[in-house]
């Protein structure tokens, strides 16, 4: 499998609509800190009609599989984490009602398990319903997502040619799309994008494109046209709480320090992630609010115990939270153990950034060049790279790795855009 073939096959696939498409809970490459969507929002009103149906007729297996799915919907768009309680409750109801042939609720507990990040079961489930459905495109989205985040990176795209195949449309362009970026091919990605934008028909789906192609232009130093996708997502849904989120972003990248504060207060009321209450936090302090970001960071550890109750481990976030805010110790540990489980590019980077934490920068550069690996155009792990080339002594390759940092994403974290500059500043760059 190579991606000329899954760029061909991206626009042979015009005109044709995805069908039930499942909603990625993989980790978007362009830096979001939450689980994404392609597939349409399940507002309450969907879950309401939902739970009438069953008040009809409880042993409708069908049903029952529905609401477990858009329960784990609903999760992603309120933040709430106990819904993925009451989704397994409902998908093992839709089990026990009718084990044969029920994909629907294997593909239900594979996205459930991917929100949980318990990725290996995931794949499991994925597995197990492709077996009785590979017609279906959500099929092959869990095992992508899974895959990606194991860091199987060939099979996650195999996976997501599968879902090309079989269903093109805008849960299988996103994760095109994801693909693409990983690697480097950041036009490619673009334009993956775009091609999900385009078939996109209801607002959830277009909401969730356009803050896709926001994160993409962040990403690659572009905050202007970042803002101007964040707008146009929030024109689509209003209540697509993740627009904000970028939007609060970009407008610090463009100096609008207070704007992008009280962008970023609102949206933590209303999508309470353990990630967006952190990267407001980091945004306080690089502004002077250290008492304010102190709250922030009380309620991010508050958050990170609800998480863990429903069920979700995230031993990657723990690493990265840690490594940056005075805990390194437990920082490597973390990484150390997620490492042990998966292995995928951000992994690496939150490794290696760990051991560098702890002093141990000879065998942190070994995951610091795993993390750039697949070319993915990553600001954070270019700026990682050459903190640990400096603390070994390779200044040379430093200024390099500091400077590409830099020239791709000048505004690429609140608070280590700044140090990047002042180390490139000491070793005799202007930035």
């Amino acid at each position: 499998m190579n991606g000329k073939r899954l760029a061909v096959l991206l626009f042979a696939a015009a005109g044709l609509l995805a069908i039930g498409a499942v909603a990625p809970v993989a980790l978007h490459p362009s830096g979001a800190g939450s689980p994404g969507s392609a597939g349409g929002a399940a507002p309450r009103t969907a879950i309401e009609a939902l739970q009438a149906r069953l008040h009809e007729v409880p042993k409708d297996w069908k049903t029952w599989a529905s609401l477990g799915s858009a329960y784990v919907e609903q999760a992603r768009i309120t933040g709430d984490p106990s819904f993925y309680p009451k989704a397994q409750g409902a998908l093992e109801r839709s089990r026990q009602l009718s084990e044969k042939d029920n994909w629907a609720a294997l593909v239900g507990l594979g996205s459930l398990a991917n929100a949980r990040h318990d990725f290996h079961a995931a794949l499991d489930w994925g597995r197990r319903a492709e077996r009785i459905n590979p017609a279906a495109g959500s099929v092959h989205g869990v095992i992508a997502d899974a895959l990606t985040q194991l860091g199987d990176a060939d099979g996650a795209r195999a996976a997501t040619q599968r879902m090309l195949d079989v269903q093109p449309g805008v849960a299988s362009f996103t994760r095109a799309s994801y693909d693409f970026e990983l690697h480097g091919q950041v036009d490619r990605a673009r334009d993956a994008l775009q091609r999900a934008l385009a078939e996109a028909g209801v607002p959830a789906d277009r909401a969730f494109c356009h803050n896709y192609l926001g994160e993409l232009a962040l990403g690659n130093g572009d905050p202007r046209t970042a803002l101007a996708e964040f707008d146009a997502g929030i024109a689509a849904d209003a209540g697509y709480q993740l627009l904000h989120a970028g939007r609060a972003k970009a407008l610090l990248a463009l100096g609008r320090g207070d704007e992008a504060l009280r962008e970023y207060d609102l949206v933590v009321q209303r999508l309470p992630l353990p990630g967006l209450i952190a990267e407001y936090g980091d945004a306080l302090v690089a502004a002077g609010q250290s008492e304010k970001a102190k709250r922030q960071y009380d309620l991010h550890a508050v958050q990170q115990r609800l998480f863990s109750a429903s069920g979700v481990r995230d031993g990657l976030a723990d690493a990265v939270y840690l490594a940056d805010h005075g805990q390194p110790a437990e920082a490597l540990a973390a990484a150390r153990a997620e490492w042990a489980d998966r292995q995928p590019v951000l992994v690496a980077d939150a490794l290696g950034w760990a051991l560098h934490r702890t002093g141990q920068d000879a065998e942190a550069l070994t995951y610091a060049r795993q993390a750039t690996a697949l070319g993915w155009r990553n600001a954070t792990f270019l700026y990682h790279r050459g903190v640990i080339q400096h603390a070994l002594g390779d200044d040379v390759q430093a200024r390099r790795d500091l400077t590409d940092a830099l020239t791709l994403n000048p505004s690429f974290d609140a608070l280590q855009a700044p140090q990047a500059r002042q180390l490139l500043s000491s070793l005799g760059v202007r930035s």
